[in-house]
Formats: C-alpha cells, sequence, structure tokens
C-alpha cells in the first residue's frame, strides 16, 4: 500500500523506458502519454510500487471529470511511470496541520519539500541548504516593508488576517520569496496564503520551500526546470535582472540559436556529452558535468553574494543563515564553477573572466558602496526616523538595490549592456544628479538650525562629504583631478582619434 513507499528499501530501478506514443488505461479512462520524461526516475533507495494504489485510481476516476488537464499533465510525468500518483503525494496523517478528509481518504493539499523527501532525499537535503529554502526570510525585511506599508495598506481581510494585509505583499513579493501557509479550520488554506509556490514558502509541516516552484506541477518536467525561462519567474526585473543578462549574454544567444540542439529531456544530461550548444542556468548553477552531480543547492558554484549593499563572500552568507555551506569556502565554489566554464572555455580565458568580474566587484566597493555607507550613516541624525519616509532613503535604496546590484550582476553573466547602461551609469548618475545633491541639501537645511545636535551633524556629515568627493575615484566632480590623470585622459583621447582617423 502506498504507506510502504515512506520505507527506505534497497535501490530498485524500473528496467524499462518507454518509447514512443501509447496509451494506458486506469478503468475505463484513456491517459494518452508520449515518450518525454520517461527514463526511470530517481527514487532515493525507496522501493516504487508495481501498480497504482487503489487510493489513486479513485483520484483518477474522479479528477479525469473536473480537472482533466492535471491528469493528463500527470500521465505525462516520471511519477506515473513509477506508478506514484495522486495519493501517494498528496496523503497525510492525522497530526498534520493541512489534514482533512476527502471522500474517507486523509489528504494535504500542500505537497511539501518534506514529502518530496519520501523519495528525493538527496535533492531535498540540498535544497535545504540553500538560500532557495530561506528565501521566506524576505518576510519583514526592507522589501517587505515597502510592499506592507510603503506601497500597501492592510485593505485585504482574510480569516487568517483579520486584521488586514497588503495585497502588495501578497501577490508581489510573497509569490517568489514565499510566505508562511496558514492554515484554518479541517485543513483549508488562508487565501492571502496559498495558493503560493515561493521558493522559500514556509509550510505548516515546518519545511521550507516549494518544490513545485521550479518542477511544476504535475508533469514535473525535467526540461521545463532546466529552460531559463523557470529561472525568470523571480530572477528578472530592476534589481536582480538576471533572465534579462542571460538573454543578452552570449550563453543567451547560443541558446536561442541552438535549442533544438539541448537535448533538455536527457536523463542525466551532462554539458559536453549530452549537448554543447549553450548552457542554461541550470547548466551553471545545478546541472551535472563530467566531475561533478547534479546539485540542488545553488550557492556552491558562487563566489560572490551580490545581494546585500556590499558583496560578500557565500560562505559568510551561509553562516548568517546557519546554513551548511558555512564551511564551504568561497574558493573551492569558485572551483566548481570553473569547473562548469572549462566545458567550453580554455583556462585562461575563465582566469581572465574572474579578473574582470573582481576588478568590477572592487570598483563598486570603493567607489559607491563604502562611501555610501559612511555618507547614509552621517546623515541619519539629519533625517526623519521613519524609514522611507526621507528622499535620501529611496536614493540610496536604489543605488545599491537597484543600479549597484544591476552592475555587478551583469558582470557575473557577461552581459556588458547591463553592467554598463543599467548599472554602473545608472549608478553614477544618480549618485552625482541625485544622492550628492541630497546631502549638500540636508546640510544647507541642519548647518544652521537652532537644535545644535543637528548643527554637529551637519557639520561632520559636510567634513565626510567633503573627504570622499576628495578622493581619486570623485575629484574630477569638484574639478580637482590631477595633472597626471587629466594626461592620462589626454594621450587616451588623441589615441582614440588616431585609431579611427585611419
Amino acid at each position: 500500500m502506498a504507506g510502504e513507499l515512506h520505507r527506505p528499501l534497497p535501490m530498485q530501478r524500473s528496467p524499462w523506458i518507454l518509447t514512443g506514443i501509447g496509451a494506458v488505461a486506469i478503468g475505463a479512462f484513456t491517459l494518452w502519454v508520449t515518450a518525454a520524461d520517461f527514463s526511470p526516475p530517481a527514487h532515493g533507495g525507496v522501493e516504487l510500487p508495481t501498480e497504482f494504489s487503489a487510493e489513486t485510481k479513485a483520484c483518477i476516476s474522479c479528477h479525469r471529470k473536473e480537472s482533466l488537464s492535471v491528469v493528463q499533465q500527470w500521465g505525462a510525468s516520471k511519477h506515473y511511470r513509477a506508478k506514484v500518483g495522486c495519493f501517494e503525494c498528496h496523503q497525510a496523517q492525522p497530526g498534520d496541520k493541512d489534514a482533512y478528509m476527502h471522500h474517507n481518504v486523509r489528504i494535504a493539499t500542500i505537497v511539501s519539500p518534506k514529502d518530496c523527501a519520501a523519495c528525493h532525499e538527496k535533492e531535498v537535503r540540498e535544497f535545504a541548504d540553500s538560500h532557495h529554502s530561506q528565501g521566506g526570510r524576505i518576510l519583514g525585511s526592507l522589501d517587505n516593508i515597502l510592499a506592507e506599508v510603503v506601497e500597501g495598506d492592510r485593505g485585504m481581510v482574510t480569516p487568517g488576517f483579520p486584521d488586514g494585509i497588503s495585497a502588495a505583499a501578497v501577490n508581489g513579493c510573497w509569490q517568489c520569496h514565499g510566505t508562511e501557509v496558514k492554515v484554518l479550520a479541517e485543513g483549508k488554506l488562508d487565501p492571502a496564503t496559498w495558493p503560493n509556490t515561493g521558493i522559500g514558502r514556509l509550510n505548516p509541516d515546518g519545511s521550507r520551500g516549494a518544490c513545485s516552484a521550479c518542477h511544476s506541477r504535475h508533469r514535473f518536467s525535467v526540461a521545463q526546470a532546466r529552460n531559463p525561462e523557470n529561472c525568470g519567474k523571480c530572477h528578472m526585473g530592476p534589481d536582480h535582472p538576471q533572465l534579462e543578462i542571460y538573454e543578452e549574454s552570449k550563453h543567451g544567444i547560443a541558446f536561442r540559436a541552438n535549442v533544438d540542439l539541448m537535448n533538455m529531456n536527457s536523463a542525466k544530461w551532462i554539458v559536453g556529452e549530452d549537448y554543447d550548444a549553450a548552457p542554461t542556468c541550470a547548466t551553471c548553477h545545478m546541472s551535472a558535468t563530467s566531475n561533478q552531480p547534479v546539485t540542488h543547492d545553488v550557492g556552491l558554484r558562487i563566489s560572490w553574494n551580490n545581494r546585500p549593499v556590499k558583496s560578500i563572500r557565500p560562505e559568510v552568507s551561509d553562516a548568517k543563515m546557519g546554513l551548511a555551506g558555512a564551511a564551504i569556502p568561497w574558493q573551492k565554489r569558485r572551483k566548481n564553477m570553473e569547473d562548469v566554464c572549462l566545458s567550453c572555455h580554455a583556462k585562461t580565458y575563465v582566469d581572465s573572466f574572474y579578473l574582470q568580474y573582481d576588478a568590477l566587484i572592487d570598483l563598486y566597493h570603493r567607489k559607491y558602496a563604502d562611501p555610501g555607507l559612511k555618507l547614509v550613516g552621517l546623515a541619519k541624525p539629519l533625517l526623519k526616523p521613519v524609514k522611507f519616509s526621507n528622499k535620501l532613503d529611496f536614493i540610496w535604496f536604489e543605488l545599491w538595490h537597484h543600479e549597484g546590484r544591476r552592475a555587478r550582476h551583469g558582470a557575473s553573466m557577461q552581459g556588458p549592456d547591463w553592467t554598463h547602461w543599467h548599472g554602473t551609469y545608472e549608478l553614477a548618475k544618480h549618485w552625482y544628479i541625485k544622492f550628492i545633491p541630497e546631502l549638500e541639501h540636508l546640510i544647507e537645511k541642519n548647518e544652521k538650525s537652532a537644535d545644535p545636535a543637528k548643527v554637529e551633524a551637519a557639520k561632520k556629515l559636510r567634513a565626510g562629504l567633503d573627504e570622499v568627493l576628495e578622493s581619486p575615484e570623485h575629484r574630477w566632480y569638484i574639478d580637482k583631478m590631477s595633472d597626471e590623470e587629466k594626461a592620462l585622459r589626454q594621450k587616451r583621447s588623441e589615441e582614440f582619434k588616431k585609431r579611427y582617423q585611419n
């Protein structure tokens, strides 16, 4: 019976692979299935059933009438080939918070990573160690304050939120990052928190995440999970446009031109063996190489975490979150990514790429992040205490959260337009025409204040601003470029003219 799926037994893989197109009958219902995704599924040492359970057959007999597309999607899945059906995934125990009786069978709507771990233990363990599983930590952050307070109100009232919640947060932040799913009476889920496939969803059983964020119900297609657009649901937009950067890059261009050569349905999908036309997001961050297995910890090949104001090494952010990756240094992670790169590129190419990328991170830190943090700290006594009630709050937030991230992400993925025009250009423009003028306005407004504390704060801010503007990175702005640098600028200008005149 279905309960036996939860007992770890010796690995037994299905010995066959169906090819072509066929029709399989369950009762009086026929499922049309194709050859895609029919390789034997990994099942983590669990003995798979040899036939569909009576409970699953009962589910199908009803759902073929109520939700035919769902049944058809499942019929084209590896789960179907493994005789894993509706009941095996949705079954619940009496003590489960979201359990309810449905046609005399106890089930739960949510299939959580904890449920998936019954067969996919390794994948769930890796996912639990990743930043993806921690996506729900956005709740209460600056981003969520923006959506709940600055952008929204408490006009959406549900049983789980009798005092109201912001529809901007529910429909925006929570749908990518996840939220805490609230369970009402008889296993019903609060409509503000369900439906939700946020990558860091907080599930009623205590687990974090949603496997269906990437492996969409009910086909759970590996080809779809490997497709760049799959990641683009969340990794896009003004603050982290990875999808747009990828599409601009040579990698994305090669993918679009050669998508028919990508062999996306391959069971093992090893770069260089099963495909060589282009990499996708999954290729670089998750999928197998000749030397590495598939991983569901997307941080194990990343050597910079570009999310914060200043980029930090991933083991530092892992330590803050209490993740196992705290013990894995960035140098090891970079070697992991280099292994992917070396499938297509020479070592000198890869080394030079990382030199360019690290230099961009260093530039951003020296010219913008470090002095910006210093100046915002000095300006704090002159600001209204409520976050985002000051013009400077929005200017600084967009400098690092939008333009600064775009520049860093653009460099990391070889998207020159995003690195420059959407990144460092916008960063510089808003630094000099918004950030610096607003600081000067705060100084002028407060240096003659009746409050001695504000006068002193304005004095310190002016000294700090003068120090920043006198630095080599910014002194051009106050017409104090050194003679040596002026001479170099003149030389470069003459070289440019000479080159293009010929």
